[in-house]
């Protein structure tokens, strides 16, 4: 299940390694491409949002509408500001204990994936997810949804093993929505 406390922290991380602020654009491809690294490692995504191909590129749904504001949500606006221009800031100065909703192994993670695409500039970033995510289609101005099972595929899963990880994905978050309700 989406955790917006979560996806925050994980807005934070590259926030603070960027010095504090980046254009909503770079964050949301450095997210993204962080989820899709998970899956192809641990075989599940670190946000548990939903993926869709938007004319831009690949991104994280629910963490979109955090980022431009179309959602409210206390974890997110307590820590990070949007700003002029397209870009979101840290409010605070990066404390890496604050990052308690995360593993290790998503941090490892995300440290991957900053220093393999943290010099490109937005623009570059998304270029390569258009050209490097082979799970984004063309929305031609509108939206798609990219199944668990097309990332699977995409960073190398074959057809039987991306059914059963997107199976295995879908029952979790089930269970997960389930235990929520009895709360």
């Amino acid at each position: 299940m989406f955790d917006d406390k979560k996806v925050a922290q994980m807005a934070m991380y590259f926030l603070g390694r960027r010095g504090g602020r980046m254009s909503y654009l770079k964050l949301m491809k450095l997210l993204y491409l962080a989820d899709r690294h998970s899956m192809e490692l641990y075989d599940f995504p670190i946000s548990d949002d939903h993926h869709v191909s938007l004319p831009h590129g690949p991104v994280l749904s629910n963490t979109l509408n955090l980022i431009t504001g179309q959602v409210e949500s206390v974890a997110w606006n307590s820590e990070i500001a949007a700003e002029a221009n397209y870009e979101v800031s840290l409010k605070s100065t990066f404390d890496r204990d604050k990052l308690d909703e995360l593993s290790d192994a998503d941090i490892e993670v995300m440290e991957s994936i900053w220093n393999q695409f943290g010099e490109m500039d937005r623009w570059e970033l998304r270029q390569y997810t258009h050209d490097y995510c082979p799970e984004w289609e063309d929305p031609n101005g509108s939206s798609f949804p990219i199944s668990p099972e097309a990332i699977y595929r995409a960073v190398g899963r074959d057809e039987h093993s991306a059914q059963q990880l997107n199976d295995e994905l879908m029952q979790r978050k089930s269970l997960e929505m389930i235990r929520r309700n009895y709360r």
